[in-house]
């Protein structure tokens, strides 16, 4: 016994067994939690207005959903594949006007990314070397990508009327023309879809690429003006060398927009464009709101995903083999 009462603790007797309370682990806590807080809405959004379209979308493909069914939906018969039978039976004419409107928006959609990739390109290096007035100048590149989508397309649709519009009357006063052309109808109507789309895609291109050219040092330009690089070679082997990534992503994201374009042709010439404007959108729209066959419309919908994946993924593997190699 110790002065104060305690016992001790022999040399050889056996020690006390202490139990140390394990502290309890919080199944919540607000610093592990905020993270899945703060993306909780977008992945709701993202749910609510991608992914159960999506899914809806592909079980209407699946069932023969036309007007007798639409205010009984689950009346419809199951068809399994039927649908996507008669959209790529090419030898039919449900399946000939699909497969014409795909050569369309295809031949739309080269031309509409060439030309804005080299608008954008041309006008980013004209700007590079520019001194005075540079952000002036960029700022009015840049009014058709800041105009809202509607407002340009319809500004356009005045333009290219053919009593009233500034292009004919311009073209009449230039005396390039005897006759006031259609530009809204008839064959003139692609060409006019594949300019307004144009206006409004190459200032997204423009950007990008002006956006890209700021991480490019200058020292480098400077050491190839030493050593005999001209203009041409600095922009061949610099500016598109060093600027590749950038632009193999904005060469994909501008097919992707482009390929499934549907305010465009849907505003210059209405819900039934002429054939020779009729893009694969604006086909599955006639499909599903005007023949009222929303089976049909759903499955050309899923094939149109289907072959969008189908580049995405190509260009995917692409872009990794060229990775690897350099």
């Amino acid at each position: 016994m110790t002065q104060t009462g305690r016992p001790t603790q022999t040399m050889g007797g056996p020690r006390p067994a202490v139990s140390a309370a394990k502290p309890r682990r919080k199944w919540f806590t607000w610093r592990k939690s905020t993270p899945y807080l703060l993306i909780l809405p977008a992945v709701l959004l993202e749910l609510l207005i991608h992914v159960i379209p999506m899914i809806v979308g592909i079980w209407m493909s699946f069932i023969e959903l036309t007007q007798f069914f639409i205010t009984n939906w689950g009346e419809a018969p199951f068809s399994g594949l039927g649908n996507y039978e008669i959209a790529l039976d090419f030898s039919g004419p449900l399946g000939w006007q699909l497969l014409r409107s795909f050569g369309l928006t295809l031949a739309f959609t080269l031309l509409t990314v060439g030309i804005s990739f080299g608008f954008g390109m041309s006008a980013a290096l004209a700007l590079q070397r520019f001194g005075r007035g540079r952000g002036l100048i960029r700022t009015l590149f840049l009014i058709p990508y800041a105009l809202p989508a509607y407002a340009g397309i319809i500004t356009w649709k005045f333009v290219l009327q053919r009593d009233n519009g500034l292009l004919n009357e311009l073209l009449m006063n230039l005396h390039l023309t005897g006759d006031r052309p259609f530009w809204l109808i008839g064959s003139n109507a692609f060409v006019s879809v594949v300019v307004v789309s144009i206006w409004q895609q190459w200032p997204f291109a423009f950007l990008m690429i002006m956006a890209g050219m700021q991480v490019i040092p200058d020292d480098v330009y400077e050491a190839s003006a030493i050593d005999g690089a001209n203009t041409w070679q600095q922009v061949r082997h610099i500016t598109l060398g060093m600027m590749r990534p950038i632009n193999a992503v904005l060469v994909l994201l501008l097919f992707l927009w482009t390929f499934r374009e549907f305010n465009t042709p849907f505003v210059l010439f209405g819900p039934t464009p002429p054939e020779s404007a009729n893009l694969l959108t604006a086909h599955i729209y006639n499909s599903s709101f005007i023949t009222w066959n929303f089976g049909l419309g759903s499955a050309m919908s899923v094939l149109l995903m289907l072959f969008l994946i189908l580049v995405a993924g190509l260009w995917a593997l692409w872009n990794r083999r060229v990775n690897r190699d350099a």
